[in-house]
């Protein structure tokens, strides 16, 4: 077969390029038509058979040019030998004209149907081929199953990503690839693709064949015949662990950054109320007489302390699982954290709590999502600025989910529209250098783990100057599902 290859590919360059070769052909295949006519007996009754045949030969092989010419040839072969008088173009019949006719006719069209067949059938198999290049040189892995769930190819990306050669996975199950607890998950696809559905991208776990797990974004879809009929299904995974692993950094940069704004806020709001205990102490030393009293003052004192470092604590403290919390209370705390800021730029705080704020998910991730948008309202506004904060309960009307509501708005400066379409992107500020870039990506991020929305609303010019924030929230465990 290698021998072979080299030599068609040299036949069709020649064929190419070569108009002499492509028209002498024409002429060949008209004289074997009239050559097995002239020696078999058989053939002798079916004259327009044979040439009708060289011409869909030379269409074929030759192209369009060369077909047409055949027929012109193989007319002339006709009148000329086959019909009598022989060796004559003079016609002896109306029905010779006519016969000549139809077959001129007949095949200029069936040259014509061939090489657009042809065609078709070469721009398919290019078509094909390139499509298997591509599969075959991607850096994700591609990888097809029948409907029973056996792998039936395997391309190079998925033998660096999972390990297995294709000799090692083609033939088996697409259970070798999946951890044991994510078994079920395969089997819903595979029921699912059988049904005629889809499945969306997804994130999930696979294992390596060494038996380490890689998260991979997986997209399924269903493989159809010509009679639309499935027959199986394509995967495509791409590992995704450095762009996990770039993620989880950008927002452990965040929250050091976050945590810097929290232990300058805090400084300031602990300096009062130790000053303050300082004082009464040395008044109770001086004065035992109301030493009681102002022990008692100093002992509040140390209470608001205290208060202040177990709400931090939210900020910081990280759990594995969600929990129940209530998102008024936290916005409450966030503004008492920041209220030294908030004070010393005369800012007036308008609140309104309506219903049950009880939801279920991370408190930490949910007090820094609220910081961020506190300290990016309170940077927009000049003194005496305005900040309306709202917690209600509500429902996501796009599916149906209860929920909290938590807005904040404030009269600043505004977002100009060409910066409000990117303001969700990594690193992207208009705070120049004050700013890092990271704090409202970082807030997007929180409220798509707990299965939420948040939108923008921004004016520059008017009266109603300013910035609009909206997040929901659903109830339930929704933060719980996050995907691996």
């Amino acid at each position: 077969m290698s021998d072979k290859r080299p030599m068609l590919d040299r036949w069709t360059t020649l064929k190419r390029h070569s108009t002499l070769v492509r028209y002498g052909s024409a002429v060949l295949a008209a004289w074997v038509a009239l050559s097995l006519w002239t020696f078999s007996p058989i053939l002798h009754r079916h004259p327009f058979a044979l040439f009708l045949a060289a011409v869909v030969v030379t269409a074929r092989f030759f192209g369009l040019g060369p077909a047409l010419f055949c027929s012109a040839v193989s007319t002339a072969c006709l009148d000329l030998i086959v019909f009598l008088p022989r060796y004559s173009f003079a016609v002896s019949t109306q029905d010779d004209v006519e016969r000549l006719i139809v077959f001129l006719a007949l095949a200029v069209l069936v040259g014509t149907l061939s090489r657009q067949r042809t065609r078709a059938e070469l721009t398919a198999e290019r078509t094909v081929r390139e499509m298997a290049a591509i599969v075959e040189c991607s850096e994700d892995a591609i990888f097809s199953t029948n409907p029973e769930g056996i792998i039936t190819s395997w391309n190079r990306g998925a033998e660096r990503l999972y390990g297995y050669t294709a000799e090692d996975a083609v033939g088996t199950s697409v259970m070798i690839l999946a951890p044991p607890e994510r078994h079920e998950e395969v089997e819903h696809n595979r029921q699912v693709l059988n049904r005629g559905g889809s499945v969306e991208s997804y994130q999930t776990e696979r294992m390596h064949k060494n038996g380490t797990r890689i998260p991979i974004l997986l997209t399924v879809s269903p493989l159809r015949n010509r009679e639309a009929k499935i027959v199986g299904a394509s995967a495509i995974a791409r590992d995704i662990s450095a762009q996990q692993r770039s993620e989880e950094a950008v927002r452990r940069n965040e929250k050091l950054a976050t945590a810097g704004r929290l232990a300058a806020s805090i400084a300031h709001e602990i300096n009062n109320p130790l000053e303050a205990v300082l004082n009464l102490l040395y008044l109770a030393r001086n004065d035992p007489r109301q030493a009681e009293q102002y022990l008692s003052m100093a002992e509040q004192e140390v209470g608001r302390v205290a208060r202040l470092a177990q709400q931090t604590l939210g900020f910081v403290r990280d759990t594995s699982s969600p929990g129940r919390m209530d998102a008024a209370r936290i916005m409450d705390e966030v503004l008492e954290l920041y209220s030294r800021k908030l004070e010393d730029k005369q800012i007036h705080i308008t609140r309104r709590y309506r219903g049950s704020a009880q939801i279920s998910g991370y408190s930490g991730e949910v007090r820094q999502l609220v910081a961020n948008l506190l300290v990016n309202a309170v940077d927009a506004m000049a003194e005496g600025g305005s900040l309306h904060v709202r917690v209600t309960s509500g429902r996501q009307w796009s599916n149906g989910l209860d929920g909290i509501r938590m807005t904040l708005a404030d009269n600043g400066s505004g977002i100009p529209r060409e910066s409000l379409r990117r303001i969700f992107e990594p690193f992207y500020t208009t705070k120049k250098e004050a700013g890092t870039g990271l704090g409202l990506w970082v807030t997007r991020g929180i409220v798509k783990n707990h299965g939420g929305s948040i939108r923008v609303r921004s004016r520059i010019e008017g009266q109603s100057r300013g910035t609009v924030f909206s997040i929901f929230l659903p109830n339930g465990n929704a933060a719980a599902s996050r995907v691996a």
